[in-house]
């Protein structure tokens, strides 16, 4: 129930964090099985790697070269950007608007048991007769003719994984709809809440699309439907238009929040407000609308027609104006400012250049005609990892230095953070940078070896050198965590000194019901306004009084479980002599439905905390000696 910190046994704390509802410890889950799925994804990228290293090489066969490859891409978009960034919203954006607690806890809890459930399924595919080899798109032309069950784990997986990610979306949509302190107007809000905000919308309206897609693709696999198949008067480019029309809408999912961290650092290490709120959350805002006009992009070369391919050409290069707008906004923010080089703002600072040269070939892959050169070559490749690991992995890295100390009350070592930062940002730049030019040296992509003489030896032994950098970096990164996390030297509740926004203004990390009475918001960056008129902490809005928690529940595991089950059902059902298929199917379901018909009967009040109690606690005051 309470998370002062008393030593509990192993046991207590597994149960606890099983049947937590509590937003900072489901974010702690985000966190540790999205940091395990960044590990399990970085390794496939490592086998990638190694093979492309020199030509003819075996180190693995072409077969499980293409399951690396699927599960690397599979793995590092669903179970690893996706998790982290929900951890990051969950730990930071309830703090931010001043709320005890996200709208839904026990839904909260649901979304990422479905979540880890699906990715552990997903994953059981490599013991249990091969991954899927389809890519991470999992094309139909492909995917159908793929033998085994691998295309079965991928589908299955990814829809309990994709029904939990919708959950947390939505949650979080109602959390900063409904749930702002007082004085909190949506243009007070920070920056990091605002992407949330414009990216739970995108959650809620680009998930549907691959819910639907997956089902399709399930039917067809799993139960003789012909939607995709061409022979049967099914259409296979359907599925790529489902899948993008989701697909692209991901990939700002995916940014926006990372840009929302990037926003918050720039403000707290530059000591001034981020230039141009206003401008910030209205590109933000017109990215999340431009997303979902844009997906045709992806599909240039299938024959749409030259007035589709131009209508999407010229979407495309008019979703550069907005991100251009946050661009010059957060140098102007550093302008002037007095900033100061913490790891954070390193991968701050790196990470304008580093997303900007994957805009600039993003511009380039836009226009139509040049794509048909561009297109499934590693020029691609390269652009996609400048966006993705140039914008979202640099944010998570620092989101990750950044927001330890409110998390978990400790500080990350800041001369290992920097050393990791080095390593990565070098490695990072020495792996796709080359892969720019293999791509348009006629590299496919895809391709499991290359010959000699063909001028690709030195770019791919280039790139993979660099991917070693980055191994290393990580590394580091874990040693520091294992260091922090042993010498548990504690923190008050603003580490970094200068933060501006509520989240600093309680102890870290955070009382279980994280304010003890909410605050009064007097405006943008609300702390900063605290702190400039010499007080030490947030007025309060409103007096001392009981506050109503929610009870912990062992449910959200259960239901998960049942489809995880279940699923298992489904993909052997039709396999030659399979007697057990249905019968677990049908236990699975029951598990799912049972628990659920079990949560809708019984009443769950929650508890209160007495304000006697409150009023014992001074974790604001030990928290604040800083």
């Amino acid at each position: 129930m309470s998370s002062i910190a008393q030593k509990q046994g192993f046991g207590a704390v597994l149960w606890d964090y099983l049947t937590t509802v509590d937003h900072k410890k489901i974010a702690h889950l985000y966190l540790f099985a999205g940091g395990f799925f960044f590990l399990l994804g970085g390794i496939e990228a490592m086998v990638i790697r190694i093979q492309l290293i020199k030509p003819n090489n075996d180190f693995v066969s072409a077969g499980l070269f293409n399951e690396m490859l699927t599960m690397h891409g599979t793995t590092m978009i669903f179970l690893a950007a996706m998790p982290l960034l929900l951890g990051f919203m969950n730990a930071v954006m309830p703090l931010q608007i001043g709320a005890r607690d996200v709208a839904f806890p026990f839904i909260n809890s649901l979304g990422f048991w479905l979540f880890f459930f699906g990715g552990v399924f997903l994953n059981l595919s490599w013991f249990l007769g091969g991954a899927p080899d389809a890519g991470w798109t999992s094309y139909a032309s492909l995917s159908l003719h793929s033998q085994g069950h691998g295309i079965d784990f991928y589908l299955l997986g990814l829809q309990i994984s994709g029904f939990g990610t919708l959950m947390g979306g939505i949650n979080f949509l109602v959390t900063i709809i409904n749930m702002r302190a007082p004085g909190m107007t949506y243009m007070r809000m920070p920056m990091f809440t605002w992407t949330t905000f414009v990216a739970s919308s995108l959650i809620l309206f680009a998930f549907p699309p691959l819910t639907v897609s997956i089902f399709l693709m399930m039917f067809d696999r799993m139960f003789g439907a012909n939607f995709f198949d061409a022979s049967m008067g099914g259409n296979t480019i359907i599925w790529e238009h489902f899948f993008w029309i989701f697909g692209h809408p991901e990939v700002y999912i995916l940014i926006l929040p990372a840009f929302g961290i990037f926003s918050e650092i720039f403000a707290v290490f530059a000591r001034k407000r981020l230039f141009g709120y206003s401008s910030m959350v209205f590109a933000t805002v017109l990215i999340g609308f431009l997303g979902f006009m844009v997906w045709a992009h992806h599909m240039f070369t299938t024959g749409l027609g030259p007035i589709a391919n131009a209508i999407f050409a010229v979407a495309t290069m008019a979703i550069a104006v907005p991100t251009g707008i946050k661009i010059f906004n957060w140098l102007f923010t550093l302008w002037g400012g007095s900033i100061k080089f913490t790891t954070p703002m390193l991968y701050a600072i790196a990470f304008i250049p580093s997303f900007l040269m994957g805009g600039v070939t993003g511009v380039m892959l836009g226009a139509a005609a040049a794509d048909y050169q561009y297109h499934d070559t590693y020029f691609v490749v390269a652009h996609f990892h400048y966006v993705i690991v140039g914008g979202v992995v640099f944010a998570l890295l620092a989101g990750t230095h950044f927001y330890w100390p409110k998390m978990f009350g400790t500080m990350l070592n800041e001369v290992l953070g920097k050393i990791t930062f080095v390593l990565f940002f070098i490695g990072f730049h020495l792996t796709f940078f080359i892969q720019h030019f293999l791509g348009l040296w006629g590299m496919p992509r895809r391709i499991f070896t290359f010959l000699p003489g063909q001028g690709l030896e030195t770019g791919n032994f280039i790139s993979s050198i660099g991917a070693f950098f980055m191994a290393a970096g990580t590394i580091i990164l874990l040693v520091n965590i294992v260091i922090t996390s042993v010498k548990n030297e504690k923190v008050g509740n603003d580490p970094w000194g200068d933060g501006r926004t509520l989240e600093w203004a309680i102890a870290s990390p955070p009382p279980y019901y994280n304010f003890k009475q909410l605050p009064l918001v007097r405006g943008l960056d609300p702390y900063w306004i605290e702190k400039m008129e010499g007080k030490k902490g947030m007025v309060p809005a409103e007096p001392l009084g009981d506050i109503h928690m929610p009870n912990n529940s062992f449910v959200p595991f259960v239901i998960s479980l049942g489809l995880f089950v279940a699923a298992f059902g489904a993909m052997h059902h039709a396999d030659q002599g399979n007697t057990w298929g249905i019968p677990v199917l049908i236990l699975g379901l029951v598990i799912t439905f049972g628990s659920m018909l079990t949560r809708s009967i019984k009443d769950d009040h929650g508890y209160h905390i007495h304000k006697e109690e409150l009023m014992d606690d001074n974790d604001i005051d030990k928290g604040a000696k800083a």
